[in-house]
C-alpha cells in the first residue's frame, strides 16, 4: 500500500493504479479529506492578496461541503443516468477517489508569486479536470473515458446550476454586493 504522499503524486500524475487503489481501500477517507483541505490551503495561500487570511477559512469550508456534493451529484449521473453494464460503486468510492483528484491543486500555492496566479490556476484547474475524469472512470468502472467526461460535464452544469440558486436566494458570497454574485 502506498503512502499518503505516494498516492497524492501518484493522483497528480493521472495513475490509473494509484485511483484503483484508492477507490478499494475503505480506510483511505482520511487521506482524501487531507487531500481536499491541502488543496484547498494551497488555493487559499495562493489567493491571500484577492481574499484574505479570512478567506481561507471560508475556503477550506466550502471546499469540504463543494466536494461532497460534486461526489454525490457525479455519484446520481454516473449510476443512474449514465451507467454501463459493468457499473459498480458507492459514495464511498466516490468521494475517495474525486477527493484524490484535487492533488494537482497542490500548485495552486504558487499563486502566491506575483503575476503567476491566472497561469497556474488555470493549469490547476484543467489538470484537476484530467484527474476528475480519471476518478469518475475508475470509480465508475467505465470502460469508457468519454462517458466519464460526460458524467462530469453534467455533473458540473449542475453544480453551476446549484451555486447560482444558492447565490440568487442568499444575495451571493461574502462581501458581495447586494442583489447577487460578484
Amino acid at each position: 500500500m502506498a503512502s499518503f504522499v505516494q498516492r497524492m503524486m501518484g493522483a497528480a500524475k493521472l495513475d490509473i493504479r494509484t485511483y484503483e487503489e484508492v477507490e478499494a481501500d475503505t480506510g483511505s477517507m482520511g487521506q482524501a479529506i487531507g487531500v481536499v483541505l491541502l488543496s484547498s490551503l494551497a488555493a487559499g495561500i495562493g489567493s491571500v492578496s484577492n481574499i484574505g487570511l479570512a478567506g481561507i477559512g471560508v475556503g477550506l469550508l466550502a471546499a469540504l461541503v463543494g466536494w461532497f456534493i460534486w461526489a454525490f451529484i457525479t455519484y446520481l449521473i454516473g449510476t443512474k443516468l449514465l451507467p454501463e453494464p459493468q457499473t459498480r460503486t458507492d459514495m464511498g468510492e466516490m468521494l475517495r477517489t474525486i477527493g484524490f483528484s484535487s492533488s494537482p491543486g497542490i500548485i495552486r500555492v504558487l499563486g502566491i508569486i506575483p503575476g503567476l496566479q491566472g497561469i497556474v490556476y488555470f493549469i490547476a484547474a484543467v489538470w484537476m479536470l484530467a484527474a476528475m475524469v480519471i476518478a469518475v472512470r475508475q470509480a465508475l468502472d467505465y470502460t469508457s473515458t468519454l462517458r466519464a467526461v460526460g458524467v462530469c460535464l453534467i455533473g458540473w452544469v449542475i453544480q453551476v446550476l446549484i451555486i447560482a440558486l444558492v447565490y440568487s436566494v442568499f444575495g451571493g458570497p461574502p462581501g458581495a454586493p447586494p442583489g447577487g454574485p460578484a
